[in-house]
């Protein structure tokens, strides 16, 4: 089976704990309620594809324990396709245990378990060929690392999209670079573009293009998106929604903007499709809950 995308990343169990406000050092505060729910930022991007009607295929690791069991059944339940995933024998599936506020911020943790043990011989090479674009976002590890910048260059025939997400934009420009210079898109925030180019978003942006990427899709927040591709460049406004939970919002955002490059859209139209489906996911707890049907795009 062909697929349109396979999305490479942690794989995790998210507890989220509602608080009464997020406690520093020396500080207590108070849990309100409790919910957990399948996670990690590929996979959330993965089942937004899903949603959205595109083929959708995963690679990542768990264990063989209820995490892994669960984080498995729920991607074969919203119609990812699961023959990418490694189950190991052994260690513990990827947990992530979050506490959000009142107003919807949030301090997480990560515990990345096997994750962090995925190394590139495990990979299935003719099940990662055989999608379209390839979606890598970050691992807490080195291994894991070290088997996508090899997939990459193995798969030089497959457009490649990365979301750093802030662990792999500490990392810097030139350790990034293997992945940077083969993305076909890069999906990343504005503090992921200071990261890496010491910049504001839309010099960064530039900068990154000159790097060799085809487009860069700056992701704002509460001021929507930032799209170009050197050639063109848009500043997109955001849908205005009543926001209950950020999390999971810039996974939703490159679900949006995923889709409308597997349907050929124009840029402007990507950004939209973005800013479109992370408005979804805000207004409902958790990273997956509000995020929309394929039906529900006649809304925007």
């Amino acid at each position: 089976m062909n697929l349109d995308i396979i999305c490479f990343g942690a794989l995790n169990m998210d507890k989220l704990y509602r608080v009464n406000r997020i406690a520093r050092e020396e500080e207590e505060s108070v849990i309100t309620s409790f919910k957990e729910s399948p996670g990690g930022s590929a996979a959330n991007t993965a089942v937004g594809l899903a949603r959205l009607g595109i083929k959708t295929g995963y690679i990542g690791k768990v264990s063989n324990d209820r995490e892994g069991k669960l984080l498995l059944d729920n991607f074969k339940t919203e119609g990812v396709d699961t023959r990418g995933i490694i189950v190991s024998k052994e260690g513990r599936s990827g947990v992530v245990i979050g506490f959000v506020d009142e107003k919807g911020e949030r301090a997480l943790y990560v515990d990345p378990g096997v994750n962090d043990a995925i190394e590139f011989k495990e990979i299935d090479l003719e099940y990662a060929s055989s999608a379209k674009i390839l979606h890598l976002t970050s691992f807490a590890g080195n291994k894991p690392f070290k088997a996508q910048k090899t997939l990459v260059k193995t798969l030089s025939n497959i457009k490649i999209s990365l979301d750093p997400g802030e662990l792999y934009a500490r990392k810097g420009l030139a350790t990034l670079k293997p992945l940077i210079k083969r993305s076909f898109v890069l999906l990343l925030n504005e503090n992921e573009i200071k990261l890496l180019t010491g910049k504001n978003y839309r010099e960064g942006s530039k900068m990154l293009v000159n790097e060799g990427v085809n487009i860069v899709a700056a992701k704002l927040g509460k001021r929507g998106c930032y799209v170009t591709d050197g050639k063109e460049t848009h500043l997109i406004e955001p849908y205005k929604v009543k926001v209950v939970d950020t999390t999971g919002a810039g996974d939703a955002f490159c679900a949006g903007f995923l889709y409308g490059l597997i349907k050929n859209k124009d840029l402007h139209e990507c950004g939209r499709l973005g800013n479109f489906v992370a408005s979804r996911c805000i207004r409902e707890t958790g990273a997956r809950e509000g995020l929309p049907k394929l039906s529900d795009l006649e809304d925007m």
